[in-house]
């Protein structure tokens, strides 16, 4: 099972790790969160992230980032691999998805669990109308 690292600008991470424990009160043990504060850089991030996942004795890990291109993602990024997969863009219900399925997939299908859950937790009300 995939450990899972949140990676945000705080208060983000923190919030979102109070929001799983709200649904999925046993989700701590595999769920790890990082606040980035202002002045923080990505070697920081890095550092700090590194940190936390010497922690753990899971080898497989799911970073979810907040912003694509800040700070967290960047430091993030660099945790990269074939055992680390980072996905920006963490909502609720990405948050969410991945963690009904933690422990029952893989890395790779875990992240697309969570890309699903993202894409799929945008909804319009009423729906909008057609492109023109």
């Amino acid at each position: 099972m995939p450990h899972l690292l949140v990676i945000a600008h705080a208060p983000l991470a923190s919030a979102l790790r109070q929001v799983a424990e709200h649904t999925f009160p046993d989700c701590a043990p595999t769920l790890s969160v990082l606040d980035v504060e202002p002045g923080m850089c990505a070697d920081d991030v890095e550092a700090a992230a590194r940190a936390l996942m010497a922690g753990s004795v899971q080898p497989e890990w799911l970073v979810l980032t907040d912003v694509f291109g800040a700070t967290p993602c960047n430091g993030a990024q660099r945790l990269a691999g074939e055992r680390v997969q980072v996905l920006s863009g963490v909502s609720v219900p990405m948050l969410w998805r991945t963690l009904c399925y933690a422990s029952q997939k893989p890395l790779t299908e875990l992240a697309r669990r969570a890309m699903q859950g993202a894409v799929t937790g945008i909804v319009a009300t009423p729906p909008l109308p057609p492109d023109e």
